[in-house]
Protein backbone atom coordinates (compact mmCIF):
# COMPACT_ATOMS: atom_id res chain seq x y z
CA UNK A 1 0.00 0.00 0.00
CA UNK A 2 1.20 3.50 -1.23
CA UNK A 3 0.78 6.02 1.61
CA UNK A 4 0.65 9.80 1.34
CA UNK A 5 0.65 12.90 3.44
CA UNK A 6 -2.91 13.05 5.50
CA UNK A 7 -5.23 14.64 2.64
CA UNK A 8 -6.96 17.45 3.38
CA UNK A 9 -11.10 17.28 3.29
CA UNK A 10 -14.22 19.65 2.19
CA UNK A 11 -17.38 18.66 3.21
CA UNK A 12 -20.34 19.60 0.84
CA UNK A 13 -24.07 19.35 0.91
CA UNK A 14 -26.61 20.18 -0.99
CA UNK A 15 -29.41 21.66 0.32
CA UNK A 16 -33.17 22.67 -0.36
CA UNK A 17 -35.81 24.03 2.43
CA UNK A 18 -33.51 22.67 5.13
CA UNK A 19 -34.31 25.24 7.73
CA UNK A 20 -34.83 22.37 10.41
CA UNK A 21 -31.83 20.16 9.96
CA UNK A 22 -29.41 22.31 8.75
CA UNK A 23 -28.05 24.12 12.17
CA UNK A 24 -27.90 20.58 13.86
CA UNK A 25 -25.36 19.10 11.08
CA UNK A 26 -23.64 22.10 11.05
CA UNK A 27 -23.11 22.91 14.59
CA UNK A 28 -21.63 19.06 14.47
CA UNK A 29 -19.38 19.89 11.97
CA UNK A 30 -17.81 22.50 13.77
CA UNK A 31 -17.80 20.51 16.99
CA UNK A 32 -15.87 17.44 14.76
CA UNK A 33 -13.41 20.20 13.33
CA UNK A 34 -13.40 24.10 13.65
CA UNK A 35 -11.08 24.13 10.41
CA UNK A 36 -12.88 21.78 8.17
CA UNK A 37 -13.91 23.38 5.26
CA UNK A 38 -17.81 23.13 4.85
CA UNK A 39 -19.74 24.10 1.32
CA UNK A 40 -23.43 23.96 1.58
CA UNK A 41 -25.00 24.37 -2.13
CA UNK A 42 -28.95 25.73 -2.04
CA UNK A 43 -31.31 25.09 -4.34
CA UNK A 44 -33.94 27.70 -3.73
CA UNK A 45 -34.95 27.19 -0.60
CA UNK A 46 -37.71 30.14 0.41
CA UNK A 47 -36.99 29.39 4.02
CA UNK A 48 -34.22 30.29 6.04
CA UNK A 49 -31.61 27.32 5.22
CA UNK A 50 -29.29 29.77 3.62
CA UNK A 51 -29.61 32.56 6.21
CA UNK A 52 -28.55 29.84 9.20
CA UNK A 53 -25.96 28.32 6.65
CA UNK A 54 -24.10 31.49 6.30
CA UNK A 55 -24.03 31.88 10.22
CA UNK A 56 -21.39 28.40 10.28
CA UNK A 57 -20.02 29.08 7.00
CA UNK A 58 -18.78 31.72 4.47
CA UNK A 59 -19.17 28.86 1.72
CA UNK A 60 -22.79 29.14 0.71
CA UNK A 61 -23.86 29.07 -2.66
CA UNK A 62 -27.26 29.82 -4.18
CA UNK A 63 -28.33 27.78 -7.70
CA UNK A 64 -31.28 28.35 -9.83
CA UNK A 65 -31.31 24.77 -11.23
CA UNK A 66 -32.84 22.15 -8.40
CA UNK A 67 -31.45 18.60 -8.40
CA UNK A 68 -29.28 17.37 -5.77
CA UNK A 69 -26.29 16.13 -8.61
CA UNK A 70 -26.47 19.63 -9.52
CA UNK A 71 -25.89 20.81 -6.09
CA UNK A 72 -22.58 18.69 -5.25
CA UNK A 73 -20.90 18.68 -8.87
CA UNK A 74 -20.98 22.70 -8.10
CA UNK A 75 -19.72 22.65 -4.66
CA UNK A 76 -17.06 20.21 -5.66
CA UNK A 77 -15.59 22.86 -7.92
CA UNK A 78 -15.40 25.12 -5.11
CA UNK A 79 -13.97 22.97 -2.71
CA UNK A 80 -10.26 23.56 -1.68
CA UNK A 81 -9.76 19.70 0.01
CA UNK A 82 -7.93 16.76 -1.74
CA UNK A 83 -10.75 14.59 -0.17
CA UNK A 84 -14.49 15.43 -1.19
CA UNK A 85 -16.82 14.61 1.34
CA UNK A 86 -21.02 14.64 0.17
CA UNK A 87 -23.45 14.16 3.22
CA UNK A 88 -27.36 15.49 3.57
CA UNK A 89 -28.40 18.33 5.42
CA UNK A 90 -30.05 15.41 8.36
CA UNK A 91 -26.66 13.80 8.49
CA UNK A 92 -24.40 13.72 11.90
CA UNK A 93 -20.71 12.66 11.79
CA UNK A 94 -18.97 11.17 14.69
CA UNK A 95 -16.06 12.34 16.19
CA UNK A 96 -13.41 10.56 15.03
CA UNK A 97 -15.03 11.22 11.34
CA UNK A 98 -12.52 13.05 10.31
CA UNK A 99 -9.52 11.17 11.29
CA UNK A 100 -10.59 7.97 10.20
CA UNK A 101 -11.64 9.39 6.55
CA UNK A 102 -8.15 11.12 5.93
CA UNK A 103 -6.39 7.74 7.48
CA UNK A 104 -8.08 5.55 4.81
CA UNK A 105 -7.60 7.91 1.94
CA UNK A 106 -3.68 7.94 3.06
CA UNK A 107 -3.29 4.75 0.73
CA UNK A 108 -2.96 6.07 -2.78
CA UNK A 109 -4.70 3.33 -4.20
CA UNK A 110 -8.11 4.76 -2.53
CA UNK A 111 -10.80 6.86 -4.89
CA UNK A 112 -13.83 6.48 -2.85
CA UNK A 113 -15.46 5.16 0.27
CA UNK A 114 -18.32 4.57 1.87
CA UNK A 115 -19.46 3.67 5.59
CA UNK A 116 -21.87 2.43 8.02
CA UNK A 117 -25.24 4.80 7.90
CA UNK A 118 -27.78 4.67 11.02
CA UNK A 119 -30.54 6.17 12.19
CA UNK A 120 -30.20 8.77 14.75
CA UNK A 121 -30.23 7.34 17.99
CA UNK A 122 -33.10 9.28 18.96
CA UNK A 123 -35.01 8.14 16.08
CA UNK A 124 -34.23 4.65 16.58
CA UNK A 125 -36.63 1.87 15.77
CA UNK A 126 -36.58 -1.76 15.74
CA UNK A 127 -37.61 -2.47 11.98
CA UNK A 128 -35.00 0.66 10.93
CA UNK A 129 -32.38 -0.93 13.04
CA UNK A 130 -32.65 -4.47 11.44
CA UNK A 131 -32.63 -3.03 8.15
CA UNK A 132 -30.04 -0.77 8.31
CA UNK A 133 -27.91 -3.03 9.57
CA UNK A 134 -28.42 -5.71 7.09
CA UNK A 135 -28.43 -2.73 3.84
CA UNK A 136 -24.67 -1.75 5.46
CA UNK A 137 -23.68 -5.34 5.35
CA UNK A 138 -24.84 -5.87 1.79
CA UNK A 139 -23.25 -2.79 0.83
CA UNK A 140 -20.04 -3.36 2.58
CA UNK A 141 -19.82 -6.86 0.53
CA UNK A 142 -20.75 -5.69 -2.66
CA UNK A 143 -18.70 -3.11 -2.97
CA UNK A 144 -15.91 -5.88 -2.83
CA UNK A 145 -17.52 -6.76 -6.00
CA UNK A 146 -19.17 -4.01 -7.47
CA UNK A 147 -19.24 -0.70 -5.40
CA UNK A 148 -22.17 0.83 -4.03
CA UNK A 149 -23.09 4.17 -1.98
CA UNK A 150 -25.89 5.74 -0.12
CA UNK A 151 -25.73 9.83 -1.15
CA UNK A 152 -25.97 10.31 2.81
CA UNK A 153 -22.00 9.62 2.76
CA UNK A 154 -19.83 9.61 -0.26
CA UNK A 155 -15.79 10.30 0.01
CA UNK A 156 -13.96 10.79 -3.35
CA UNK A 157 -10.59 11.60 -4.31
CA UNK A 158 -11.02 15.51 -5.97
CA UNK A 159 -9.31 14.61 -8.80
CA UNK A 160 -10.43 11.45 -9.34
CA UNK A 161 -13.94 12.77 -9.61
CA UNK A 162 -12.83 15.34 -11.86
CA UNK A 163 -11.83 12.89 -13.91
CA UNK A 164 -14.73 10.89 -14.10
CA UNK A 165 -17.25 14.11 -14.28
CA UNK A 166 -18.80 13.81 -11.12
CA UNK A 167 -22.45 12.83 -10.60
CA UNK A 168 -24.56 12.11 -13.61
CA UNK A 169 -26.68 15.55 -13.47
CA UNK A 170 -29.01 13.63 -15.56
CA UNK A 171 -30.12 10.56 -12.85
CA UNK A 172 -32.64 11.62 -10.72
CA UNK A 173 -31.40 8.59 -8.07
CA UNK A 174 -28.59 5.86 -7.73
CA UNK A 175 -26.45 8.89 -8.64
CA UNK A 176 -24.23 7.69 -5.55
CA UNK A 177 -24.42 4.04 -7.01
CA UNK A 178 -23.63 5.20 -10.65
CA UNK A 179 -20.38 7.29 -9.20
CA UNK A 180 -18.86 4.56 -7.05
CA UNK A 181 -19.03 2.22 -10.07
CA UNK A 182 -16.98 4.71 -12.68
CA UNK A 183 -15.13 5.62 -9.63
CA UNK A 184 -13.70 2.36 -9.38
CA UNK A 185 -12.77 1.48 -12.73
CA UNK A 186 -9.56 4.42 -11.80
CA UNK A 187 -8.46 3.18 -8.51
CA UNK A 188 -10.35 1.08 -4.97
CA UNK A 189 -13.80 2.15 -3.87
CA UNK A 190 -13.51 0.85 -0.12
CA UNK A 191 -16.11 0.74 2.52
CA UNK A 192 -14.97 2.06 6.24
CA UNK A 193 -16.21 -0.54 8.47
CA UNK A 194 -15.25 1.30 11.32
CA UNK A 195 -17.17 4.57 10.69
CA UNK A 196 -20.85 5.49 11.24
CA UNK A 197 -22.71 8.61 10.21
CA UNK A 198 -26.52 9.10 11.40
CA UNK A 199 -29.32 10.41 9.16
CA UNK A 200 -32.94 10.88 10.36
CA UNK A 201 -35.82 8.78 9.21
CA UNK A 202 -37.61 11.66 7.36
CA UNK A 203 -38.01 9.56 4.51
CA UNK A 204 -39.24 6.27 6.26
CA UNK A 205 -41.84 8.65 8.32
CA UNK A 206 -43.56 9.81 6.12
CA UNK A 207 -43.54 7.96 3.03
CA UNK A 208 -43.75 4.34 4.66
CA UNK A 209 -41.19 2.05 5.64
CA UNK A 210 -41.54 -0.68 3.48
CA UNK A 211 -42.44 1.82 0.51
CA UNK A 212 -38.86 3.27 1.35
CA UNK A 213 -37.84 -0.13 0.60
CA UNK A 214 -39.37 -1.44 -2.07
CA UNK A 215 -38.58 1.99 -4.02
CA UNK A 216 -35.11 1.86 -3.50
CA UNK A 217 -35.02 -2.03 -4.67
CA UNK A 218 -37.01 -1.17 -7.42
CA UNK A 219 -34.89 1.53 -8.84
CA UNK A 220 -31.63 -0.87 -7.84
CA UNK A 221 -33.15 -4.20 -9.87
CA UNK A 222 -33.92 -1.73 -13.05
CA UNK A 223 -30.70 0.44 -13.20
CA UNK A 224 -28.71 -3.14 -13.26
CA UNK A 225 -30.54 -4.04 -16.00
CA UNK A 226 -30.92 -1.65 -17.66
CA UNK A 227 -28.53 0.98 -16.43
CA UNK A 228 -31.98 3.39 -15.65
CA UNK A 229 -33.68 3.64 -12.35
CA UNK A 230 -37.32 3.25 -12.63
CA UNK A 231 -38.17 7.07 -10.90
CA UNK A 232 -37.95 10.07 -13.17
CA UNK A 233 -37.94 12.14 -10.02
CA UNK A 234 -36.38 11.93 -6.20
CA UNK A 235 -39.06 13.60 -4.50
CA UNK A 236 -38.02 15.72 -1.28
CA UNK A 237 -39.33 15.06 1.78
CA UNK A 238 -39.24 17.61 4.79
Amino acid sequence: MIRVKAPTVSVIIPTLQEENYIAKTLANMRKVSASLEVIVVDGGSRDKTVEIARHFTKKVYTLRKRRISVGRNYGAKHANGHILIFVDADVILSSDFLEKVQKTFEDATVVGATCNIMPSPNQSRLDAMVFFYFYNTLIRIFTKIKPHSRGEFFAARKNAFMRVKGFDENMPCLEDHDLANRLSKLGRFVFIRNLTVYESLRRFQKLGFWRVVGTWLMDYVFFTLRRKPVSRVWQPVR
